[in-house]
């Protein structure tokens, strides 16, 4: 069963059309990065899949029930951290969790729930209101949590975080995934996306413009990545320049430089030079999803049609 499924969503704020016919499918199980620059749709498809909205038209399945008609029901098996997690100035951190936990009906441990995201037993012991952005975000992942839920939807949960608070956020999600849950991941922190999803979609203007793993994507768009080995001496480039999925290859006096536009092709195009010369050093440099997302979203890509067989995402208006 999916997790998320949107047939012809459709959203309007008056002449707006902040989503516009939006046919979605995230898998259970799935950790999907849900992209696009302001103004994209991003809040907006979120309230509908959450209820907080009705659709103008089309409809929206979360977790087998219709998002319109039992939204209650939905929410009760969702973990949401929203953006701008809103505090209770003078309740503790753990206050706010146990309340979390006897609302939900859940059993959790609120200090073992605490120490998984990181908030120090005496910080969870002071009043809130105190508290910086990444406590905060770390407090609001906590309360996600409770429960088990089937699906977290996460909506900039990074914001504040240290180095040290990214890392624990990328461990829980993926933790969570393999315990079957669903994660819904939005995000502006492309990096972080981009070490934790299973596949993204990428809206601009209202369209989903991409939708895919990021490997293939990198080779819809026909930049899987550059190689750079140095070598003794520059052999033979035919063999090279044969490998499947290859664009070009240029050298100088001792570095071959191999552009693919698939990114399977890197390893295979390094072994044919390693087989021709002696490689002294090597730099593979892989299309990042920052650059990736430059790209779908200038405008000059077409939206991406239904697909069935895949999972498709999302169009929208505000950000």
């Amino acid at each position: 069963m999916a997790a998320i499924r949107t047939d012809d969503l459709t959203k309007r704020f008056g002449d707006v059309v902040a989503v516009d016919g939006l046919d979605l499918t995230v898998e259970e199980g799935e950790v999907f990065g849900f992209l696009g620059p302001n103004g994209a749709g991003k809040s907006t498809t979120i309230n509908v899949l959450l209820g907080f909205i009705e659709p103008s038209s089309g409809g929206a399945e979360v977790l087998g029930a219709d998002v319109t008609t039992h939204s209650r029901a939905v929410r009760e098996r969702i973990g949401l951290l929203p953006e701008g997690y809103g505090l209770y100035e003078n309740l503790t951190g753990r206050e706010h969790l146990v309340s979390a936990i006897e609302t939900k009906e859940a059993d959790d441990d609120p200090d073992e729930l605490l120490d998984r995201v990181g908030l120090d037993p005496e910080d969870a012991r002071r009043a809130a209101g105190g508290y910086s952005k990444g406590m905060q975000q770390r407090l609001g992942l906590a309360i996600a949590l409770v429960g088990e839920p089937d699906l977290l939807v996460l909506d900039e949960p990074s914001s504040g975080l240290d180095p040290k608070g990214i890392k624990l956020l990328r461990n829980i999600v993926r933790e969570e995934a393999d315990r079957g849950a669903t994660v819904f991941f939005s995000s502006h922190i492309l990096d972080q996306v981009e070490k934790v999803c299973d596949r993204v979609g990428i809206m601009a203007e209202g369209e989903l413009v991409a939708l895919d793993t990021l490997d293939e994507l990198r080779t819809e768009m026909g930049v899987g990545g550059v190689v750079e080995a140095t070598v003794d001496a520059v052999p033979d480039l035919e063999p090279v320049r044969a490998v499947d999925g290859v664009r070009d290859v240029t050298a100088t006096e001792d570095v071959v430089t191999v552009t693919c536009g698939d990114p399977a092709a890197k390893m295979p195009a390094l072994r044919r030079i390693d087989d021709a010369a002696t490689v002294e050093d090597i730099g593979i440099e892989t299309t990042s999803l920052e650059s990736l997302f430059e790209e779908y979203t200038n405008g000059e890509h077409e939206a991406v049609a239904a697909q069935p067989e895949k999972a498709a995402p999302v169009t929208g208006g505000e950000d």
